[in-house]
């Protein structure tokens, strides 16, 4: 079963009598798996399992459903806004990753690598998001190692690090921090209301009493209504936790051969959209509230393989809907400019930036608390 086609059957868009039996059985697979993550939490909260702390300010980016709330642009905006604010320039932070489906066991990158050098990593180690953080956040290097704690070591010892930014790191226990930061996607903010598999959440809502922030994303794509109904979720969890609101706003289009271009050139033309994210339909009805004329579309699954069969199938079918150019993600493009035929295509990506809508000076002021010794390194 595909993505598409897994989401469909857990949020009951797909109806029928083998639907409904898949479903049971992945119901009951969830109890399971949501004993085995109570099991663990608790362990962690009694501190029978070990929890390491590290000589650097840790915050953790992170998010309580599985497929993409849009942590990359939080952890990106964060770097960014460590690395270059004048009043925090003492800080040196290195992002931790996990780097899903990669290669090696450990490795890092980093912007100021050259581009045939940072190419090779990204053969190497077949990653998309630490490829794509490392272009985002200039000077910063990205540490790739599944153990968080080693990870941590590593951008310590080898880089001078004292600011470690931990993607994805709610669930990874092992290393204590500073700040917790969650990520909440408005279109699917608690995974349909169940476990994985029978629902996309990696552990019960309840566990939001650890996170110190909330970030809501994609914003502009729900109403009001649905939105002061998950704040009030939340504020039911814990109450006085802090809540921003975002969205992912583009920015411009970079094509292939390296042309930025503006988003108005291609207001009202026909382009054909492709992803292999965690939440494509946040990224075409982006496109299609930006009034582009999405002729076609074709989704895979999240941190999909390309090939060169993939991009010349897409070829085809941009060609057969009439459109005037191949538009996907940052993310995807990362991977796919790698590709002996990619140049030879009209391929470009939507480059998109996080812009907070409220919340942004509460979120700030408690990170600089943390930056600067008010808020001490816990076990979380």
């Amino acid at each position: 079963m595909n993505q598409d086609g897994y989401i469909k059957l857990i949020s009951g868009q797909t109806k029928g009598f083998w639907a409904s039996l898949v479903y049971v059985v992945l119901c009951a697979l969830s109890k399971i798996y949501s004993a085995i993550i109570s099991f663990r939490n608790y362990v962690y909260d009694k501190h029978i399992f070990t929890i390491h702390r590290v000589e650097a300010i840790v915050i953790s980016i992170g998010n309580i459903t599985a497929g993409g709330t849009g942590k990359t642009p939080i952890v990106s905006w964060l770097c960014n806004l460590i690395s270059t604010d004048q009043r925090l320039n003492e800080y040196k932070v290195a992002i931790l990753t996990r780097g899903y489906k990669t290669r090696c066991s450990s490795c890092a990158m980093n912007s100021s690598d050259d581009e045939s050098n940072l190419q090779c990593k990204m053969r190497d180690t077949q990653v998309d998001e630490p490829a794509l953080l490392a272009e985002k956040c200039p000077g910063v290097n990205v540490v790739i190692n599944p153990d968080r704690v080693i990870g941590a070591s590593e951008a310590i010892g080898k880089y001078n690090s004292n600011v470690l930014v931990m993607d994805d790191g709610f669930q990874h226990r092992r290393l204590a921090r500073n700040l917790d930061i969650i990520a909440i996607d408005a279109t699917c903010p608690f995974g349909y209301g169940k476990i994985i598999p029978a629902g996309l959440l990696r552990e019960p809502i309840s566990s939001l009493k650890r996170a110190h922030a909330v970030v809501i994303t994609r914003c502009d794509q729900v109403s009001e209504e649905k939105l002061k109904e998950i704040e009030e979720i939340l504020r039911n969890i814990k109450p006085e936790i802090p809540i921003a609101r975002s969205i992912h706003k583009a920015v411009y289009i970079k094509t292939i051969d390296d042309k930025q271009i503006e988003l108005e050139k291609f207001k009202n033309k026909k382009v054909f959209a492709f992803c292999g994210i965690g939440n494509p339909d946040s990224f075409i009805n982006s496109l299609k509230n930006m009034d582009y004329d999405v002729a076609g579309s074709k989704i895979y699954d999240d941190h999909h393989d390309y090939t060169n069969s993939c991009l010349n199938e897409l070829a085809k079918l941009s060609k057969d809907s009439g459109a005037e150019i191949l538009l996907t993600t940052q993310k995807d493009f990362t991977k796919i400019r790698l590709l002996e035929s990619a140049g030879n295509l009209p391929l470009a990506y939507l480059a998109i930036e996080i812009e907070f809508l409220s919340g942004q000076e509460r979120l700030r002021s408690l990170i600089e608390d943390t930056l600067t010794g008010k808020i001490s390194q816990i076990d979380m």
